[in-house]
């Protein structure tokens, strides 16, 4: 067996190669299926809203367990214990924001995307141009996240240590993503997140087992253990701290990060869209119910996979492998079951990559399809549904190109954090308004853009100007600095996520620009959009229309 780290590589790079590309050659052959019934603009937007609350619950699992998920909670637990599990803590509490307050009700007043909400008694070409910008902003982060992901596993499980190597195989899964959208369109996008999600768990769990068996199925023996592998810095895993707790900016920087992810999952657009492919609201609720099930499981794993990680790999040599912090959890399986385990785990790896991106780049070219091009340049008086399809599929090509460049830039950042900063611009740009929206009976044309706008320029510029992207100190062991960009510090902003300024402030756009604003807000509209949003009465016409 081939020692982790010999030659920069995990395992056999042939046996990797092979299992991902029998996942690929399957999981296209099923999307190629799947086309031949996505004629319309409602079969590549919502899938034909053929799909059961079941079936929609496990791909919305699909959706959101990305990977962030596994390789970056699992290795910031393995490094850094309790801070590193509160990443688990804050997607998952984050469903229940998502539940109570917009799944039925979206589902109600929407048809194909987040903006026939957001426009639907206010003034309908600025609303939606604003909507669907910050859905392409939302979505270029969260991509960042999954292409980082890509490189980092491929850096370890094909020893391509090179940045020209891993900026190849980044553009390679981008191609792949690329041709699931054009392809399958939402329908056969669906069917690759169920596949992959199941896939995901039953290696989750399967491995959890595995590790628990190791420690004779006492947790309080695992924990001991990643104490003890840890060496010094181990006494710190069990306690907060870690990674957040040793000066007052870091401290700040955990409650915005934990507000980022508790309110982003509310408005993340690729989230927000499978509501649409149920036939009824009541799918919606139980695709939820579903989803909050499956991802509350997949948590729990991931404490075990982290710790597991830590105790029985150590967190020296996840820091030392090709992928960093990133190759937590396929370390750990290739340290259980040899390569063969190691490439199950990658081609699940590597699949919930593709589907997440998949799912991110059909939401932002429905976005700009729907409501750009059909509802801003066409007026909404496009009747060739075929040239809106048309649309979507070239916007899925420019994203995937910009998404590729993007992950190229962020390749080495550790994923769950670059997901949180998607969580952030969500929160800020798109929650707010949904809120206002839904709720507020005064707000208006206005208010809404100025809390899209204004949210999402105040979130980009404090990320631009964070230590995300510049400024961070040099690593020692590594010799590279733990911002984006090397070797210059233009930062001003102290925190690493900027969610505990710019939500609030995005509020407080939205309410000042209603209040400022001489609009007045259509009170016959918003009646009719709370009766449709509470009742569901009329919203199966408009879906069907």
């Amino acid at each position: 067996m081939t020692h982790p780290l010999a030659a920069g590589t995990v395992g056999t790079p042939a046996v990797n190669i092979g299992i991902f590309a029998v996942f690929v050659l399957i999981t296209l052959v099923i999307v190629f299926r799947a086309s031949r019934s996505s004629k319309t603009a409602v079969d590549f937007y919502a899938a034909g809203h053929a799909f059961t609350g079941p079936q929609n619950g496990i791909a919305i699992a699909g959706d959101y367990l990305s990977a962030a998920s596994f390789l970056g909670i699992a290795g910031a637990i393995a490094i850094y214990g309790y801070d590193g599990f509160l990443y688990s803590i804050g997607f998952l509490v984050a469903w229940l924001v998502a539940l109570l307050l917009v799944a039925e009700l979206l589902r109600n007043t929407g048809k194909y995307t987040m903006a026939d909400v957001l426009s639907f008694r206010m003034k309908q070409k600025p609303v939606r141009t604003a909507a669907a910008t910050s859905t392409l902003a939302v979505s270029f982060f969260y991509l960042l996240a999954q292409m980082a992901g890509a490189g980092g596993l491929v850096a370890l499980l094909l020893g391509v240590t090179s940045k020209t190597g891993q900026a190849v195989v980044i553009a390679i899964v981008g191609v792949i993503m690329i041709a699931y959208v054009l392809i399958g369109g939402m329908r056969g996008t669906t069917w690759v997140q169920i596949i992959k999600a199941v896939l995901l768990i039953i290696g989750a769990a399967v491995m959890t087992v595995w590790v628990l068996s190791k420690f004779g199925f006492n947790l309080s023996n695992l924990l001991g253990e990643a104490v003890e592998k840890g060496g010094k810095a181990g006494e710190t895993l069990l306690y907060p701290g870690a990674q957040y707790g040793k000066t007052g900016t870091t401290k700040l920087d955990f409650l915005s990060l934990g507000l980022a992810l508790v309110l982003g999952t509310a408005g993340l657009p690729h989230v927000l869209m499978r509501f649409y492919t149920v036939p009824t609201a009541k799918e919606a609720r139980r695709s939820v119910t579903w989803a909050i099930g499956l991802i509350g499981l997949f948590y729990l794993f991931t404490l075990v996979l982290g710790y597991g990680a830590g105790a029985l790999v150590g967190p020296a040599e996840i820091k030392a492998a090709p992928g960093g912090v990133n190759s937590a959890a396929p370390l750990l399986a290739f340290h259980l079951g040899g390569e063969i385990l190691l490439g199950l785990i990658a081609a699940v790896a590597f699949a919930t990559i593709l589907a997440v991106v998949a799912g991110l780049t059909i939401t932002a070219s429905a976005s700009f399809a729907h409501d750009i091009y059909a509802n801003v340049i066409k007026d909404g008086a496009a009747d060739d549904k075929a040239a809106e399809v048309r649309v979507a599929r070239i916007t899925a090509v420019v994203i995937g190109l910009v998404a590729i460049l993007g992950g190229i830039l962020a390749n080495g950042q550790n994923v769950a954090f670059l997901v949180a900063l998607a969580f952030a611009v969500a929160a800020s740009a798109n929650l707010p308004t949904i809120l206002y929206s839904l709720f507020w009976k005064r707000f208006n044309t206005s208010g809404a853009l100025w809390s899209i706008y204004g949210g999402l320029i105040v979130t980009v510029v404090l990320i631009v100007f964070s230590p995300v992207v510049s400024g961070k100190p040099v690593d020692p062991k590594t010799g590279k600095s733990l911002s984006m960009l090397q070797g210059v510090d233009f930062h001003w902003f102290p925190l690493d996520n900027p969610g505990l300024v710019s939500i609030p402030v995005s509020f407080l756009l939205g309410y000042l620009g209603t209040v400022l604003s001489k609009d007045k807000a259509d009170a016959a509209k918003y009646a009719e959009m709370e009766v449709r949003a509470l009742t569901g009465h009329g919203a199966e016409q408009a879906v069907q229309h």
